[in-house]
């Protein structure tokens, strides 16, 4: 059983469709009987011929229409009655739409010269998220790697690699090792549980500062709290101030002024920077506490799409391979393949295989000894657009069971200057 719902059309309910078809072809006959003369052609042997005369038809009663109003006000109005007749007597509507039209305006335009504008400036426009909280060293660094960027903070350095995979930010900002502390150890783990890639590299000197809420003494102190790396650093520095409190860790430099200002704590004080005493309402104690002024902190930028090396700039490119092989002599063949091509390293760290912390080797003289399997990170001066760079990468791969290229990017190479007061 077939129906017709379009008003220019009474329903039908017959099993006989050339019955249905020449029904609705007479009907359309009569209607159109006393305007045959104004179709360019005659009425077609389907629907859609009919369909297609009364779009003709309908452009021009819109046609006449213009024309009428264009000679007489009086007399478009009269004609616009008419016209709408004409149309309502052609599919049963007063609108001589037949097939809806969509408005023109929320088409797709064509791309023009001025839609090709460049590709927005270093950094601008770009969501940036950064372990911590405001203020923190991280926010700072990626404000230095990416001027005018919208920083995202983020509790842990796992929300921070995947808001990058999620399309939440654009680049993620992460500490990887300082000049004090050494190597933060997390990210070089989570570098190699993700997939992204790094992009460029950032040295933040570090200026740390003693804060307290308005109106409280050192001598009133009995606690200080900052990131373990924090109290490391400025440990001495404490010990000749004359403060003889109890040192307790948080999760970062900016959370710990935070902290106390949130609780309104006046028997403890916070180290962070000095940023983050204006944040959060808070005195500087004492300013520039690091024990060391050469407190440098290297950050790396992460991105879901590596980027093209060159080599109009100085490059660094950064690697992680494993070997399941025995002794020293295999590490040995890897350093050789950079030394044969004066391919300077800049830094190498060994961390434990998470997922084979252990390899069991067995010797008939001594019985079953135990190994760690090792992980090895290692940065060097060159960029993969060099071809000894390609040629040692080809080489590694020979001795080693994993080779994973961590990234290529531009070194930073800013100016170096001590830690201070901004």
């Amino acid at each position: 059983m077939q129906s017709i719902s379009n008003p220019s059309f009474k329903t039908l309910t017959t099993t006989d469709p050339s019955h249905h078809r020449r029904r609705s072809r007479n009907y359309s006959l009569r209607v159109l009987s006393d305007l045959r003369p104004s179709l360019a052609g005659g009425i077609g042997n389907c629907r859609s011929d009919f369909r297609s005369s009364c779009a003709i038809l309908s452009s021009k009663v819109f046609l006449s229409q213009q024309q009428q109003s264009s000679s007489s006000d009086s007399a478009g109005d009269s004609s616009s009655v008419s016209s709408a007749a004409a149309a309502a007597a052609v599919n049963g509507h007063v609108s001589l739409d037949l097939v809806p039209v969509p408005d023109q305006s929320l088409l797709p335009k064509p791309l023009t010269i001025a839609d090709l504008s460049p590709a927005p400036m270093h950094g601008s426009c770009l969501r940036v998220a950064y372990q911590g909280v405001p203020g923190a060293y991280s926010e700072a660094a990626a404000g230095k790697a990416y001027p005018n960027c919208e920083a995202i903070p983020c509790d842990q350095f796992e929300v921070a690699f995947q808001a990058v995979e999620l399309w939440i930010a654009d680049r993620a900002v992460l500490p990887v090792e300082n000049s004090l502390g050494g190597s933060i150890h997390r990210n070089y783990d989570l570098l190699l549980r993700h997939r992204l890639h790094i992009v460029g590299e950032v040295q933040l000197p570090v200026h740390h500062c003693l804060l307290a809420l308005p109106g409280v003494r050192k001598e009133h102190l009995t606690r200080v709290i900052s990131h373990p790396q924090a109290l490391a650093q400025c440990e001495l520095t404490l010990t000749k101030l004359g403060l003889n409190v109890a040192r307790e860790a948080v999760d970062d430099t900016a959370g710990a002024a935070e902290f106390v200002a949130a609780n309104n704590l006046r028997d403890t004080a916070a180290i962070a920077s000095a940023r983050a005493a204006d944040l959060y309402g808070m005195q500087v104690l004492a300013d520039g506490i690091q024990d060391d002024s050469s407190n440098v902190t290297r950050f790396v930028m992460l991105a879901r799409e590596p980027i093209i090396p060159r080599t109009d700039r100085p490059f660094k490119t950064s690697i992680v391979f494993a070997h399941d092989r025995e002794g020293t002599s295999v590490l040995f063949k890897v350093l050789s393949a950079f030394a044969f091509r004066n391919i300077s390293l800049t830094k190498i760290e060994s961390r434990p295989h998470r997922n084979r912390p252990i390899r069991l080797v067995d010797d008939a003289n001594v019985g079953t000894a135990k190994h760690f399997e090792y992980m090895f990170y290692v940065d060097f001066e060159a960029s993969m657009a060099e071809v000894r760079a390609q040629n040692a990468l080809s080489e590694i791969q020979e001795f080693t069971s994993f080779l994973r290229v961590l990234g290529s990017y531009p070194m930073d190479m800013t100016p170096w200057a001590p830690s201070r007061c901004d």
